[in-house]
């Protein structure tokens, strides 16, 4: 039995990972999923949002040896947060997500992709404090394969803080102290896969995987995911 702490991505919150916590449980593991500040039912002003904030708040909800498992833009502050205190990670799992590269912020890193599928969809608040994707292209970039999801997610879906997007992670030796996977899901409208593979190789070919998703995995195949982080935690 293991412990996983979920991770949600860029505009998401705890509520994407709805199908996938009884999916864990069913397999005998503990699981919960928590609200970054400013997401969700965080009520955290989004001006006040930094990485480094993202990061204790996972900090703060591990209270045991953890699987951390961080969903696309949540590379960044779960890795951040490893180094902070790994003390109670037991691993971090990469879900179609981004493995920080040395002094990139995330958007400075997405722009290093082949591809550039999201900028279409981007949508900047005239503060520049949030940004947010265009709710008729949401289906096709993250939903394609799980439609019956899409009201679901678009009820709650929420703005997206910028600064954390654009900070580098300081990362050392804590970080590096940490067992990592990553899983690339191969049918990503949002994130190049190939992208994807490419920052996935910074680990050892054994603790990469793979699934025939889109950029949702835990609505198109919540109990694939699931029997994957399953996988992954008896290795």
């Amino acid at each position: 039995m293991a412990r996983f702490v979920l991770i949600h991505g860029s505009c998401h919150g705890a509520w994407c990972w709805r199908d996938v916590i009884p999916e864990l449980q069913a397999l005998g593991h503990e699981a919960k999923a928590i609200d970054l500040p400013s997401h969700g039912a965080d009520t955290t002003p989004a001006a006040d949002v930094t990485l480094d904030l993202y990061a204790r708040a996972i900090v703060a909800a591990l209270d045991a040896p953890s699987i951390v498992v961080g969903h696309s833009m949540a590379g960044f502050p779960i890795s951040r947060a490893a180094e902070l205190d790994p003390s109670h990670i037991a691993r971090l799992v990469y879900l179609c997500s981004y493995i920080p590269w040395p002094g990139l912020g995330l958007a400075d890193q997405r722009r290093k992709a082949p591809r550039q599928p999201l900028a279409e969809a981007f949508q900047v608040a005239p503060d520049r404090i949030t940004m947010g994707f265009d709710p008729s292209m949401a289906q096709d970039k993250f939903y394609h394969d799980c439609p019956e999801a899409v009201d679901y997610a678009l009820q709650n879906l929420c703005p997206q803080p910028i600064l954390p997007q654009e900070t580098p992670a300081d990362l050392g030796a804590n970080y590096a102290s940490v067992a990592r996977s990553y899983i690339t899901c191969d049918d990503d409208r949002a994130i190049p896969p190939e992208f994807q593979r490419e920052m996935a190789t910074a680990l050892p070919e054994c603790d990469r995987y793979s699934l025939p998703s889109s950029h949702s995995p835990f609505f198109s195949m919540p109990d694939r995911l699931a029997a994957l982080l399953h996988q992954i935690a008896q290795t």
